[in-house]
């Protein structure tokens, strides 16, 4: 007589079973057969296990490196994040140094002013090159995400909460604010 024995792991298996005559010469027997089965199963499993740790272990391994790469480059990139920012900026000091260098003999207060002019231009040059905006907001309604109010004033010619007079600009880097500007806003007299 034959039968299945269904292992999990693997493809059915006949077994047969020796006649019923003897009876304790099929359970040995069965019994040796499934010992045999079992211990196939469990070499298997046991190499699939340790082919399945070895790549986790080189996954894992891949991962640190992976990690510690990119704390190299991030480091790198604080390094060097503000180079190309402070090469331009070089110009703006050159500028300067030159005016100072000039013949105090020949200098009058127009001259100063236009090379100060220059200058400025130079640096708002480099801030617009770099994505950095002046917030000049005269004239517009307040806002309290890019305005500081210093002090309100009585006024009838412009609408209420409006800014009047700038103290001091504002800067805004991309779109965040690096600095608010810090204004005088209107209100009913």
């Amino acid at each position: 007589m034959k039968r299945k024995k269904v292992n999990p792991f693997e493809e059915p298996v006949e077994i047969e079973v020796v006649s019923d005559d003897h009876p304790e010469e099929a359970a040995v027997d069965g019994s040796q057969l499934e010992d045999a089965i079992a211990d196939s199963d469990l070499d298997k499993a046991g190499e699939e296990l340790a082919r399945h740790r070895e790549a986790m272990l080189r996954m894992q391994a891949e991962m640190e490196n992976l990690r510690k790469r990119m704390m190299r480059e991030q480091e790198k990139s604080r390094k060097f994040a503000l180079e190309r920012v402070m090469k331009d900026l070089l110009q703006v000091r050159d500028s300067l140094e030159l005016g100072l260098e000039v013949d105090p003999d020949s200098l009058t207060v127009d001259s100063l002013k236009e090379g100060q002019e220059l200058t400025l231009k130079m640096l708002g040059k480099v801030m617009q090159d770099h994505h950095l905006e002046v917030i000049d907001p005269v004239g517009q309604p307040f806002d309290p995400e890019f305005h500081q109010a210093m002090t309100m004033l009585p006024s009838e010619e412009v609408d209420e909460n409006t800014v009047i007079e700038v103290l001091q600009k504002g800067f805004r880097l991309h779109d965040r604010l690096i600095r608010p500007a810090m204004v005088v806003v209107s209100r009913k007299p």
